[in-house]
């Protein structure tokens, strides 16, 4: 027979609820990776963003900064 048949149902209940707990505590710390991952991304792309763009600028006026002899 199984150990479970030989507790009272108020302990078999509470396992079954820290069973649930813990699956809860599971995915609300995968769903926050996810979006620490997302967050992380976009910080990255913005960063890519910024410095793409301030290169075409760059290229585009180096004329206007040129040191004139």
């Amino acid at each position: 027979m199984a150990i479970y048949s030989y507790l009272p149902p108020s302990s078999s209940s509470s396992r079954s609820d820290v069973a649930k707990r813990r699956s809860q505590q599971h995915r609300r710390r995968s769903g926050g990776g996810f979006r620490r991952r997302c967050v992380v991304l976009v910080k990255q792309q913005k960063t890519r963003f910024y410095i793409f763009g301030r290169c075409i600028s760059m290229l585009l006026c180096w004329h206007d900064h040129a040191i004139r002899d």
